[in-house]
C-alpha cells in the first residue's frame, strides 16, 4: 500500500510530538534525564514527506535542552526562535537568544552547540538541518561519538566501543 498522500498545509501545533524524543543511547538518557526531559520536537518536515531536509517545531520546558552540545561534520543546522529566550551554548561561549533571533551551525566548522532553557517559561523554535548521509557527530562534553547510516543514527564512545 502507497504511503498517503502528505497534507497540502497543517497547523504545526497539530502535528503529533515524536513518540521516542531522544535517538542516544539508553545509558546516556538515563545519566541525564533531568536535563533531558521536558523536550518535544514535532517532526514538521517528515510531516510532509520531506526528504532533503528536516524542520521541527522544538519546545523546551524550563530546565530542558536541546540536545547534548554537539557538531556535525557534514550537516547544516540552523535555529529561529519563536517564543521564549533560550541560551546558546557555543565554544564561543553563551549568548542569551530572544524570539525573532536566529543562529547557524555550517557543516565541517567543529563548534559544538545547544540550548539550554534557563528561564521559567517555554521556549519554542524551529530547528533545520539536512540530512547528508556520512554525517559524523561529536560531543565534547560527553563520551559519544555518532554516525548516520543506512539504517539511522550509530551510536558509540569516542574509543569507538559500542554502548
Amino acid at each position: 500500500m502507497p504511503d498517503p498522500k502528505p497534507p497540502t498545509a497543517l497547523r504545526a501545533a497539530d502535528c503529533p510530538p515524536r513518540d521516542r524524543v531522544w535517538a542516544y543511547p539508553d545509558a546516556v538518557v538515563a545519566r541525564l534525564k533531568t536535563a533531558l526531559a521536558g523536550r518535544e520536537k514535532r517532526a514538521l518536515g517528515a510531516a510532509f514527506g520531506l526528504g532533503n531536509f528536516g524542520v521541527n517545531l522544538t519546545r523546551l520546558a524550563p530546565g530542558a535542552i536541546s540536545a547534548l552540545r554537539h557538531a556535525h561534520t557534514a550537516q547544516d543546522e540552523f535555529i529561529y526562535v519563536l517564543a521564549g529566550c533560550p541560551t546558546l551554548v557555543t565554544d564561543a561561549g553563551e549568548t542569551l537568544l530572544a524570539p525573532g533571533m536566529c543562529a547557524g551551525f555550517a557543516a565541517g566548522r567543529g563548534d559544538a552547540h545547544h540550548l539550554i532553557n534557563r528561564s521559567a517559561a517555554d521556549v519554542l523554535y524551529l530547528e533545520v538541518g539536512d540530512r547528508t548521509p556520512g554525517d559524523r557527530v561529536t560531543y565534547p562534553d560527553d563520551d559519544l561519538a555518532a554516525e548516520l547510516t543506512a539504517t539511522g543514527w550509530h551510536f558509540t564512545h569516542k574509543d569507538g566501543t559500542a554502548y
